[in-house]
């Protein structure tokens, strides 16, 4: 019987480091996305900086107070 439950225990920490394993992809792949997004943040930002506005205030609408 003990070996039994070795076995079952052993499975138990396979599922748990398969779990595990899933969370941290998922994560990985959530900070590459926010590097991805803030690296291109920055190198846009002195190029739409140095460009003109193709709207102004009055071209708007509606405007929000």
């Amino acid at each position: 019987m003990e070996g039994v439950d070795v076995i079952r225990e052993l499975m138990r920490i396979e599922e748990k480091l398969e779990n595990i394993e899933k969370l941290l992809t998922e994560l990985l792949e959530r900070e590459e996305s926010y590097a991805l997004m803030k690296l291109s943040e920055e190198s846009l930002k002195e190029f739409l900086e140095n460009e003109p506005d193709i709207y102004s205030e009055e071209d708007l609408r509606v405007r929000y107070r």
